[in-house]
């Protein structure tokens, strides 16, 4: 009796042994699954919906080809149950990512984040056709206006009141919000470049200094110039003569411009024409860029009152307009 009880008890030991032996491997099959690369090729977008359960994503994930065992997920879940409490929103995944990387995203919530820059030297009409194509952006009708209504501006006249910067933001954020934070650092920034100018520059307020600053920003081709020709600009000013800048006229045609501008063009009048106009056109003409305030808030100290393009983004810049009618020979009409 005694024997067979010592028999049933080492049967059963190995019993318990073989089921220990069996769990742990299954516990590090389930556990290494985890460790399985998602089935992509490229990048992809996966959006989980407010109320998606992590057996419905579980069965959205199998059905799309991106894990190939749902039972295993699911076992893998059950064994690591901070990795099911899964959040919404609109996430990125990657050939690179493991079934547990995915996982461990969607619990700490590590959405897609996307990335828009607005270009120095663009107007507010490129910047709307921008943003109207930015991927996941929420964007209302006029939506610049509505930016300065909300901060108290009332002009209706949001042309140049941005700051050209890099903004981020998620899936289904409201353009508003990263507009406004755009109209305030272009706020700081001009603040910033008023408090600290040179003393006696022409400019009576922020604004004509912003609008000057959008003008060198357009006609600054190299950025070791921008000083120089807002010493130019703020010379001609100082002196009662035109600015005469191509690209005030530019945009005081609007659609219009075909990409030349005639001798009639620069004969009409506009209240951006600086060939028929005195001073400064009466808003600024696009986006001016931080250096460019501060180029315009400390001009360079010079003797220059004009400048011509050389074609190569440089200018060559002349006192006398003498020496510019040579400069202009030289690198527009060509002649030596």
């Amino acid at each position: 009796m005694k024997k067979h009880l010592v028999k049933v008890v080492s049967i059963l030991l190995g019993l318990l042994l073989l089921a220990c032996v069996l769990g742990y491997w299954g516990y590090q099959s389930i556990i290494g699954y985890g460790q399985t690369p998602l089935v992509l090729t490229e990048p992809k977008e996966l959006t989980i919906a407010r109320g998606t359960s992590v057996n419905q994503l579980a069965q959205q994930l199998e059905t799309d080809g991106i894990i190939q065992s749902k039972w295993k997920l699911k076992l893998l879940l059950r064994l690591q149950p901070e990795l099911a409490k899964i959040r919404t929103g609109l996430y990125e995944i990657t050939p690179s990512q493991s079934i547990a990387d995915l996982f461990k995203d969607l619990s700490e919530g590590k959405v897609k984040i996307f990335s828009l820059t607005l270009v120095e030297g663009k107007t507010i009409n490129e910047w709307e056709q921008q943003l109207a194509s930015a991927p996941h952006l929420v964007l209302s009708k006029e939506i610049f206006a509505a930016v300065l209504m909300e901060q108290g501006d009332d002009s209706a006249l949001p042309e140049g009141k941005f700051f050209p910067e890099t903004y981020h933001y998620t899936a289904e954020s409201d353009a508003k919000v990263l507009l406004t934070q755009s109209y305030k650092m272009m706020e700081q920034e001009l603040a910033k470049a008023w408090a600290e100018r040179n003393p006696n520059l022409p400019l009576k307020s922020p604004y004509e200094m912003l609008t000057l600053a959008s003008i060198v920003e357009k006609e600054t081709g190299q950025a070791s110039e921008r000083g120089l020709i807002a010493g130019v600009f703020i010379n001609r000013l100082n002196l009662g003569m035109k600015l005469q800048t191509d690209p005030t006229v530019i945009y005081g045609m609007g659609e219009r411009f075909n990409g030349n501008i005639t001798r009639k063009d620069l004969v009409e009048e506009t209240p951006f024409n600086t060939y028929r106009i005195f001073g400064l056109p009466p808003t600024p003409i696009a986006a001016p860029s931080k250096a460019s305030l501060e180029a315009v808030s400390k001009p360079a100290e010079v003797s220059y009152l004009y400048f011509v393009s050389r074609n190569d983004g440089t200018h060559v810049f002349s006192t006398t307009l003498e020496e510019h009618n040579r400069a202009v020979d030289i690198y527009q009409r060509k002649k030596k």
